[in-house]
């Protein structure tokens, strides 16, 4: 029975996720990680003694949540006892779908990158605004073309980062997987920078680099789908940016799309695509949301394959 639960937990999460959206904050997990992670002021120490104690806290955290999330889910299996009956099966399945849910984010992630395009049809400025609600990067001095590239961009590396790998770590180690995943996430999305956070965010930063490895190719062969020939070309775009694993899906996106994209200075992707215009934020989602199908079931298949005969 747990070979199905797992599965089907997917397909609620994800159901819940496109009609509902995310729950409120105060009930939100990722929130109440932010907070924790909100907690340490470690950069002013000394660069040995920051690395550590960002380690620590990252672990005391990583343990925390995947004790939690172990407890839930052990909690459900033995009031349930899926193997009785159907029924059982399918309640349980809700229920972890229901606390998965919130470990991944994907129509937050698609109705920001929408609105991005719709605040260029406003004014440039405008745009610039909205999309400084995704990035960590200077967008005042974008161009149109430059603002849709970082949307893009966004989309493709977050359809990793709040999407497949949650499943997939969930589909390897269940709710406890997905849980620390997202911890990891979070905790290099608030100290994994090249500033005063350096030393102690190394660690977390790190983590989650190594999370992310294999969930990041797994994203960009989704998106690529049956476009096989462009292997060779996603191999070697992938390695342009600074990160590890981004390259990946955003690489993946540029050449699906026959699009340039770029972080002026740091990186340039699919050189000889073309700049992106207005319509291609609209064709990144559709390419996105097919990808997220693809990779969703494939990593629902991993799921079953994994516990087959229990």
């Amino acid at each position: 029975m747990l070979s199905l639960a797992l599965p089907l937990a997917m397909a609620v999460a994800l159901w819940v996720d496109r009609r509902f959206g995310e729950p409120p904050t105060w009930a939100h997990p990722v929130v109440a990680m932010g907070r924790y992670l909100g907690l340490f002021r470690l950069q002013r120490l000394p660069a040995p003694l920051a690395f550590v104690g960002g380690a620590l806290a990252w672990a005391l955290g990583a343990v925390a949540v995947a004790l939690i999330a172990a407890w839930l889910q052990g909690w459900l299996w033995l009031q349930l006892q899926p193997a009785a009956a159907p029924w059982r099966m399918a309640a349980l399945a809700g229920l972890l779908g229901l606390l998965l849910k919130p470990l991944l984010a994907w129509r937050m992630l698609a109705d920001e990158v929408a609105a991005v395009e719709a605040a260029l049809a406003e004014s440039l400025d405008a745009g610039r605004a909205r999309l400084a609600r995704l990035v960590s990067r200077d967008v005042s001095a974008l161009s149109e073309a430059e603002v849709r590239e970082a949307a893009i961009e966004t989309l493709a590396e977050n359809l990793n980062d709040s999407v497949i790998a949650p499943l997939f770590w969930f589909a390897l180690a269940g709710l406890p997987g997905a849980a620390v995943y997202r911890f990891a996430n979070t905790a290099d999305a608030m100290w994994g920078y090249r500033d005063e956070r350096e030393w102690s965010g190394k660690w977390a930063a790190r983590a989650d680099d190594v999370l992310s490895w294999l969930p990041a190719r797994l994203t960009a062969l989704a998106l690529l789908g049956p476009r096989l020939g462009l292997l060779p070309a996603l191999w070697r775009e992938s390695g342009r940016t600074p990160s590890p694993n981004g390259g990946w899906p955003m690489a993946a996106a540029a050449l699906c799309l026959g699009l340039s994209l770029a972080k002026p200075g740091v990186y340039r992707l699919n050189a000889g695509g073309r700049a992106p215009q207005a319509q291609d934020l609209t064709r990144a989602l559709a390419l996105c949301r097919r990808g997220l199908l693809a990779g969703s079931a494939a990593l629902a298949l991993l799921a079953w394959a994994l516990r087959s005969g229990t």
